[in-house]
């Protein structure tokens, strides 16, 4: 909620580590009316986080995804910058770290934001595959610290995963949830630690499955990815694979009591997980995916799929509106 000034009267939030994940958090948070501090140890790497942070914003209003009632400029007079690390966390409520995908990084900088924030802020993490029990354990205030995930580009894609530590307290994680909702996200909640959490579980699955049918000579690396786009994808945009079972039978258990058995038969023949290292898989996903989305192009590609996901996430959004 923004008061008639344009700034918020919700907490401060900081934002620890500027890079793209990061300022994609900073214009979230900004454009759903929290005031922003944005932290890197450059001032550098700060100017080029405000102007990206400033693209971020204009793109959501652009595209009529804006997460709250404010303009992009309003937004981003919410945001200030720091190369100190106390100041930045001085105040906060909720504290999302974005730094290098390292144990031994997210150990010092948690270690040290322990020290400094308010023992009531929430330490939260955007890592993708380290779990918050590796790097928390030591701290005194661990009980407020755990894994706040997003999937890539959080700008268009909502999903959240809030995963705990052990020791996190119950009501962090409701309170990281309800501040993930605050801002439009969707946010999920992991019951446990588990490698890898949920996203790159289902992820890495559907990868190794790939991986095997090109690797065996059963499809093409074009047309695996075509069983996606033009098939399981579309589906799962709207329902996941439980919603899609059910709907794909007379409910989950007709469908379980016509399939399971050929379901079971289907992946005992699966075959080993690769090791995703087969150098001649490498190389045909190479020749094929270089044709496709030649990697001196990426900058572009990103564009184009971040244009298609803002697309999608408009009509989504209708959707749910109508």
């Amino acid at each position: 909620m923004s008061t008639t000034n344009g700034m918020s009267d919700r907490g401060k939030v900081a934002i620890v580590g500027s890079g793209l994940i990061g300022t994609c958090w900073a214009a979230l948070f900004a454009s759903a009316g929290y005031p922003v501090c944005l932290y890197d140890i450059g001032e550098e790497q700060l100017a080029n986080s405000r102007k990206n942070v400033k693209n971020s914003l204009m793109k959501l209003e652009e595209d009529g995804l804006s997460r709250g009632s404010s303009t992009a400029e309003e937004a981003l007079s919410r945001i200030t910058s720091t190369t100190s690390l106390a100041e930045a966390l001085q105040g906060a409520v909720y504290v999302q770290e974005s730094t290098m995908e390292s144990v031994e990084f997210k150990q010092k900088i948690f270690a040290e934001m322990d020290s400094l924030a308010s023992p009531t802020t929430i330490l939260a993490s955007s890592t993708s595959t380290i779990p918050a029990s590796s790097f928390t354990e030591g701290l005194k205030h661990r009980c407020r610290c755990l894994v706040v995930h997003p999937v890539n580009p959080p700008l268009y894609l909502t999903l959240t995963e809030l995963v705990p530590a052990p020791w996190t307290e119950p009501s962090v994680v409701d309170r990281a949830y309800e501040i993930m909702q605050s801002i439009g996200q969707t946010p999920i909640r992991l019951q446990k630690e588990v490698l890898g959490f949920a996203v790159n579980r289902l992820q890495y699955a559907l990868l190794a499955e790939s991986w095997r049918l090109v690797k065996d000579g059963v499809l093409s690396v074009e047309d695996v990815d075509k069983v996606m786009s033009e098939g399981l994808g579309p589906r799962y945009a709207f329902y996941g694979p439980f919603g899609v079972v059910h709907l794909n039978a007379a409910g989950v258990r007709d469908y379980c009591t016509r399939y399971a058995t050929g379901i079971r038969r289907v992946l005992a023949d699966a075959g080993e997980t690769p090791t995703f290292e087969e150098p001649e898989v490498i190389r045909e996903l190479e020749d094929s995916l270089q044709k496709l989305l030649p990697v001196e192009r990426m900058a572009d590609h990103s564009a184009e799929r971040a244009q298609k996901l803002a697309e999608l996430a408009k009509l989504k959004r209708k959707l749910k509106m109508d």
